[in-house]
């Protein structure tokens, strides 16, 4: 039973929006000022982590427009490199990318919940109730999910614009804060690590591409939602970041919530409440969850069918292809995906859970990006072209490289870990092979 077309430009829009504003730029900015040291250097990984985002959407763009397929990376990887490299891929999002990311939020969720009601030793409770609630939610119709989403992403935007306004018409003593920290440089492993850091922030433009299957349009709307919606991301963190110097010393973004503080207020909380006081810190307590929210929902509804696609094609278990007769949608997908995203929440930190998430990802962005120059080759009507073929898409892989050396340098457990995960899938992809084969012989 196949997926329905359900989709449109603004579910699709709010779904790219939705899912990059989550947690990450409530909270990594701490742990950038703590890699780096000042502010002119944090706002410059921003800068970086932006742009290499936007290259990588526009990249994303021009493949989602050639095959508008459910199942987008497995997919372009697939054609373009065969079907052990897609598994891999396949894998390490079913296993890590995915279950990371949701988890991430879901823990992020409860950590700005903390500072509305302070819940102790229940943190982790409640970020798991958040995974049973959304899950079952996107077990729902597509069109219902979608529906969420865009509600979601709407009073998230709305809100984040009153809290950059609200610290700039209402915070005190701000006028010298922003010069407050001379420019210092620690080194490129340093500045990697915050780039890093501020890319999981802006993760999540890819996800679209994988729920293209029940996109309308798709050759129209995944091209004008991945470029519209990462530049929308791009303008919202250069403000929110620009207001969070403007509203405190270095000193207090170094000491905000990170692994270094664990319990700490996050620099947003802090910036919110030196503009508008404790009444301004609950409300935008209370947005800083539902943002959270709209980032795990989006999640949940694209991660589930990268497995349903594998699964289609004989590289998964077989259960993960079964579509729900009324709601349309890959159910089991969807609930074992949450299993392991709950498991996931109760393994990890926030930090450890995206340094993991990040690095994995940006393995396969490359090679995505990659496969770009090889189907310029074979395909040569495109209903949509990257802006600066092939000097756009070669620096995005470039960057990515660099950053991936960067990060075995300076996190050579995380790394080797992930390398590990991504590894062992080499011979479950035989053996799902193996019956593939198997089965077309008695056919």
């Amino acid at each position: 039973m196949p997926l329905l077309r359900n989709l449109g430009v603004l579910p699709a829009i709010a779904i790219v929006v939705g899912v990059v504003i989550g947690t990450g730029v409530f909270l990594k900015t701490a742990v950038m000022a703590q890699h780096v040291g000042s502010m002119q250097m944090v706002l410059a990984a921003w800068a970086v982590a932006g742009v290499l985002s936007l290259l990588g959407a526009m990249t994303y763009a021009e493949l989602s427009a050639m095959f508008p397929h459910t199942g987008g990376e497995y997919v372009f990887l697939r054609e373009g490199y065969g079907s052990l490299p897609a598994f891999l891929y396949g894998w390490t999002r079913f296993w890590i990318i995915s279950p990371g990311s949701i988890a991430a939020y879901a823990v992020g969720a409860s950590t700005f919940l903390n500072a509305l009601v302070p819940l102790g030793d229940l943190r982790l409770v409640v970020a798991i109730a958040i995974l049973i609630v959304f899950t079952t939610v996107n077990c729902l119709s597509v069109t219902f999910t979608g529906h969420v989403q865009s509600i979601l992403t709407a009073i998230k935007v709305v809100m984040i614009s009153g809290l950059i306004a609200a610290i700039f018409i209402f915070a005190p003593s701000a006028a010298g804060s922003l010069h407050a920290t001379e420019s210092v440089w620690n080194g490129w492993p340093a500045f990697g690590s915050a780039v890093l850091a501020a890319l999981w922030a802006f993760d999540g433009w890819s996800n679209l591409p994988l729920a293209a299957g029940e996109i309308r349009e798709p050759q129209k709307t995944l091209p004008l939602a991945l470029a519209g919606g990462t530049i929308l991301v791009f303008f919202i963190y250069a403000a929110v970041n620009v207001a969070y110097f403007y509203a405190l010393p270095m000193y207090d973004i170094l000491i905000s919530s990170s692994t270094l503080h664990p319990d700490a207020l996050p620099v947003a909380t802090k910036a919110a409440q030196a503009a508008v006081g404790p009444m301004g810190v609950t409300l935008l307590s209370v947005m800083f969850v539902l943002s959270a929210l709209g980032a795990m929902n989006g999640s949940i509804l694209t991660g589930a069918r990268v497995p349903y696609a594998m699964a289609c094609d004989g590289l998964f278990f077989k259960k993960l292809a079964e579509v729900h007769g009324r709601s349309r949608v890959p159910v089991i997908a969807v609930l074992v995906q949450g299993v392991i995203s709950i498991i996931s929440a109760s393994l990890g930190t926030f930090d450890q859970l995206t340094d993991y998430v990040i690095f994995a990802s940006w393995i396969f962005y490359a090679l995505v990006a990659a496969s770009l120059f090889i189907f310029r080759n074979r395909i040569t009507k495109r209903p949509f072209s990257v802006p600066g073929y092939p000097w756009l898409p070669a620096g995005f892989i470039i960057c990515s490289l660099a950053l991936l050396l960067n990060t075995v340098w300076t996190a050579p457990k995380e790394s080797g870990i992930g390398l590990l995960l991504i590894a062992a899938g080499v011979p479950v992809y035989w053996m799902f092979k193996k019956g593939q084969v198997a089965r077309a012989k008695r056919v």
